[in-house]
């Protein structure tokens, strides 16, 4: 298990480093000079380069080995958040979070596919399943306590020092005690043109959906560049039914499984980031919170996420399957959302913020592992990389794409009411209310999609595993 702790150290970096930034952006823009619409740049750079790069990345380790890609990752990520720390002019912290992106897709996009293979009896895979999903699910609200504490204690430097000795750490240990893999090789799956078509969509497609804020959804700007995304990802999967070796096969996408759980997922990651970015300001502009205090509310979603993924929910899953347990996962979130869309303006934590964060954490510690074991279930060992950068690319999609939609809703209230002379914190808590139910909205669709698009399976049948075997050894690939 000690190799599996050491994945999720390079994993909760990665998933930190997404929302430990913004809570320090004010500080950021104070101190380089940054104007509003610059910004988001900080956010932007370190999110085009991830969301365009990970299916790529996933495949690359299928083929030259995954323990390759994943330190090469991490050593990118660690050096760039150097570079990020010591930046005392905007172009250079802009450029070292591109650098950033592209080093945490490369460590995140393996990640699932050597958990996999790595654990590939039900039971062992269901318990490292649920301490994968732990991190990945409760990373983004420990980032907004660590953002918070290392923002006002030291300075935002720490927030990109402090990935420094986890990353040099887990480089070491991974080096120890994780076993090398050489892959399939690269002329099993070496399609320039696809790998071409794949990135270039995805990178598009991330870019038009966080600038469709700044030009509106509407404009020419984004219907022209989200037409050449969506292009180039047809032309992506049309390749895929053509090419002699293509990027990644078409039967990954044909499972029912698979398709649907990445298409929940899109859903459902587009509902949660609602609730922590709306939350989040909420919290800020209407109850007067500090960065520390907002990171102390969502505390007790880590705290559930943690205790349902690590002891509870590999067991449901093993009894009831991941089918109902995602299900019900999202019931619970969908309950939580509504609950908090009452938002007051003299808001009581404990009548009208913790119940969310109890219905929200719970909820999640139970759909990210059955969310993530039915995106699994069609993976071989010859292609779980790139099933594996699948589900973190539709989670970072997901996440972009709901961020946008609903940060663009809440701002085109709030404005609108305010123009009506409706009170400042009034027009806040109406936007947000808005945001938060087309975020219920969300969840809701994706609980139409599972109950409908996925597939029963039991977890407790291992002929039914989405891998059955580990990786062959480098003998065997030589013979």
């Amino acid at each position: 298990m000690l190799s599996l702790y050491v994945l999720c150290v390079g994993m909760l970096m990665i998933i930190l480093d997404s929302t430990i930034v913004n809570v320090a952006l004010p500080s950021i823009q104070t101190d380089l000079g940054f104007t509003q619409s610059s910004l988001a740049w900080v956010v932007n750079a370190y999110l085009i380069p991830f969301g365009g790069l990970l299916l790529l990345a996933g495949r690359l380790g299928d083929l030259v080995g995954r323990k390759r890609v994943f330190t090469a990752g991490l050593a990118l990520f660690v050096l760039a958040s150097a570079a990020c720390g010591l930046a005392s002019s905007q172009g250079m912290l802009i450029g070292a979070r591109f650098v950033q992106g592209v080093g945490g897709a490369l460590t995140s996009s393996v990640i699932l596919g050597m958990i996999v293979t790595m654990f590939p009896g039900p039971r062992e895979q269901a318990k490292a399943i649920g301490v994968y999903s732990f991190v990945a699910a409760s990373g983004a609200s420990l980032g907004l306590l660590a953002g918070g504490v290392l923002t006002e204690s030291i300075s935002w430097h720490w927030i990109f020092f402090v990935n420094l000795p986890f990353g040099v750490a887990a480089m070491f240990l991974s080096a120890r005690l994780i076993e090398n893999d050489t892959g399939i090789g690269i002329r099993r799956g070496a399609d320039v043109p696809g790998a071409l078509l794949i990135t270039g969509g995805l990178m598009l497609a991330v870019y038009t959906i966080v600038e469709a804020v700044n030009y509106g959804w509407g404009s020419l700007h984004t219907l022209g560049l989200g037409a050449i995304a969506i292009a180039l990802l047809t032309a992506f999967v049309a390749r895929l039914a053509t090419a002699k070796v293509p990027l990644m096969h078409l039967r990954i996408l044909r499972s029912r499984n698979v398709s649907g759980a990445n298409a929940v997922q899109v859903l459902m990651v587009g509902g949660l980031f609602g609730m922590f970015f709306m939350g989040a300001l909420y919290l800020q502009r209407v109850l007067g919170y500090g960065p520390t205090d907002v990171g102390l509310a969502f505390l007790p979603v880590a705290l559930l996420i943690a205790v349902m993924s690590l002891r509870v929910t590999d067991r449901v899953i093993l009894r009831v399957g991941p089918r109902p347990t995602l299900i019900t996962g999202l019931g619970l979130v969908l309950t939580g959302l509504l609950w908090f869309t009452r938002l007051p303006i003299d808001a009581d934590y404990l009548v009208d913020v913790l119940p969310t964060m109890v219905l929200f954490g719970t909820g999640a510690g139970l759909a990210f592992p059955a969310i993530v074991s039915l995106a699994m279930s069609g993976a071989t060992p010859e292609d779980a990389g790139v099933a594996s950068g699948l589900v973190n690319t539709t989670q970072q999609v997901g996440g972009a794409l709901g961020l946008a939609v609903l940060a663009t809703l809440s701002t085109e209230r709030t404005e609108s009411l305010a123009s009506q002379g409706t009170a400042h914190a009034e027009a806040l808590v109406d936007g947000y209310r808005l945001a938060l139910l087309v975020a219920s909205g969300f969840i809701a669709l994706g609980i139409v999609v599972a109950s409908t698009v996925l597939e029963a399976i039991s977890v407790a049948d291992p002929a039914e595993q989405p891998v059955a075997e580990p990786l062959r050894p480098a003998h065997s690939e030589a013979a």
